[in-house]
């Protein structure tokens, strides 16, 4: 098996030649009018963004660095919790790698314990997209709830299609506070603060990324990121979960920027929790050489819908124009130098799938069949990239073509020797993460969206039918044995947070779910 440039389609195998690593400083024009002259390469870096809402000004303490850590992100965590000062699922996929799940033990004979909301009132609300107003339902993609402790209490807190941010306890299935109204619909996946600090980050279909606090009798707004932007290349939506790291919010918007703000967290003298946020870096999640390879192809559509992934003090983000690209944050760490790019790989098709990095700093990459390009039919759908190659960086990459719409938009489970991966079609793939070649596949049957889960050696994956299944892993080499299903009713786009033997998760019907053993 080739280190490089390896594509596996049964058995087949076909060279490919990666993109090379230059930036380039341009202005979009109308996607009528897109220019394919070359620009001049250098790192776009921009220290200006537009931001809203009340910050801290009466600051009784202010948070202050103890021990200089090596690198931002320790590779080693990777399927570990993210940090000691709060216990939970906090972030999509867990951790700054997008790797932790949660805990066990996985229930062995699961009911619905609970749905929210208890009344049976649907989380619903109307939104436009592409012009055309419906009526949109529950939680949908990625929509992983935040699961964590307090106080206590396990706090379950999720956005839905009703417009609002929901704080819910763990054991009752009941509000904590009440909900967090936005204006339009709360997407994508909450992140709880990882140093213990009372607030959530999340983005909404208003145009509006929040800084949430809910130390009080109610949740209230602190600050905001406005994606409605004059430089935006796509739209002003928030889909991905943002990280927190070293005080610093690190957030990918659909208007095609990575947005970094200094948040300076600290606690007022009345003991409520304040932010004074800076932002000190937006960075372009698209270049002159993508818009020119996407060609007639919707080429403004490069929003960023996957969430940011770091890896030592390189933080990796992936578009919908299939642009990969790796940003070197370590001056966050040092105060020395500004953000830089030293990655990028075009895939060749809309890539909103979470990367996932493991330990020896390879990156494992999902790529949607949207435009169908001739590129991602060469590279595959599911990628082993090598960023330390950043000439040739593609390790290995797998063809799922099952036509258009086929491909993942979920994020890969790394287990043992195996990346575990969950395609559109409804086909899970275990394939050998050295060389890529598949293991076994399972057949749900369903189309799907959510991701899988692995924990106590036993698989978890939501459909597009409500169907929850678990499976167990005997050996990697062969294909796990179904232990049980438990049908919640209705489309599960969201993924699933696993914590003490439950597990939570939201569908498209309109309620958010607890399941476990009775």
């Amino acid at each position: 098996m080739a280190r490089s440039g390896a594509r596996i389609a049964a058995v087949a195998l076909v060279a490919i030649t990666a993109q090379g690593c230059a930036q380039s400083s341009i202005t979009i024009p109308p996607s009528s009018a897109v220019d394919h002259t070359e620009a001049p390469a250098t790192d776009v870096v921009s220290t200006e963004a537009p931001a809203t809402g009340p910050s801290s000004s009466a600051l009784a303490s202010t948070t202050t660095a103890t021990t200089q850590p090596s690198v931002l992100v320790d590779p080693s965590s990777i399927g570990k919790p993210w940090g000691d000062a709060v216990q939970g699922v906090l972030t999509f996929r867990g951790n700054p790698t997008r790797s932790y799940y949660g805990t066990g033990p996985i229930p062995t004979n699961p009911k619905v314990l609970w749905r929210y909301p208890a009344n049976g009132v649907k989380m619903c609300g109307p939104s436009a997209e592409y012009g055309i107003t419906r009526e949109w339902c529950g939680t949908g993609w990625t929509g992983q709830p935040a699961v964590f402790e307090r106080k206590g209490r396990t706090w379950v807190v999720f956005g839905a299609y009703d417009y609002k941010i929901h704080f819910v306890d763990a054991a009752t299935g009941l509000d904590i506070i009440a909900p967090f109204q936005t204006t339009d619909l709360a997407k994508g996946t909450v992140t709880v603060d990882p140093d213990g600090y009372p607030l959530i980050y999340q983005g909404s279909r208003d145009n509006k990324f929040r800084v949430i606090s809910f130390d009080g009798a109610e949740a209230k707004e602190l600050w905001s990121i406005d994606g409605h932007t004059n430089d935006g290349i796509h739209n002003d939506d928030w889909d991905a979960a943002a990280l927190v790291i070293n005080d610093y919010l690190i957030e990918g918007g659909e208007n095609g920027w990575l947005h970094i703000a200094k948040l300076n967290r600290a606690y007022a003298a009345d003991g409520s929790v304040t932010v004074n946020p800076s932002m000190v870096a937006r960075v372009q999640g698209w270049d002159a050489q993508l818009i020119r390879d996407l060609g007639p192809q919707d080429p403004r559509r490069v929003s960023l819908e996957s969430s940011v992934v770091m890896s030592g003090d390189i933080a990796y983000v992936n578009s919908s124009g299939g642009l990969v690209q790796g940003w070197d944050l370590s001056s966050l760490r040092t105060g020395v130098g500004e953000v830089h790019r030293v990655f990028r790989f075009w895939t060749g098709d809309d890539s909103d799938a979470t990367i996932v990095a493991d330990k020896q700093g390879f990156l494992y990459v999902g790529v949607e069949v949207d435009r169908n390009t001739k590129r991602s039919r060469e590279m595959g759908q599911l990628l082993k990239l090598d960023p330390r190659e950043p000439d040739d960086p593609l390790v290995w990459g797998v063809d799922v073509y099952r036509g258009p719409d086929s491909g993942t938009w979920s994020t890969p489970v790394l287990y043992k020797d195996v990346v575990i991966w969950t395609t559109k079609p409804g086909r899970i793939y275990a394939l050998d993460r050295a060389s890529g070649a598949i293991r076994w596949t399972l057949e749900i049957n369903s189309f799907t969206l959510s991701s899988p889960s692995v924990i106590d050696d036993t698989l978890l994956q939501a459909d597009g039918a409500g169907v929850i299944r678990a499976w167990e892993i005997h050996d990697t080499e062969v294909p796990p044995t179904l232990k049980w299903k438990i049908d919640i009713g209705s489309n599960v786009e969201s993924s699933m947070s696993i914590w003490k033997g439950r597990i939570y998760v939201g569908s498209r019907e309109g309620f958010e779910f607890c399941v476990g053993d009775a």
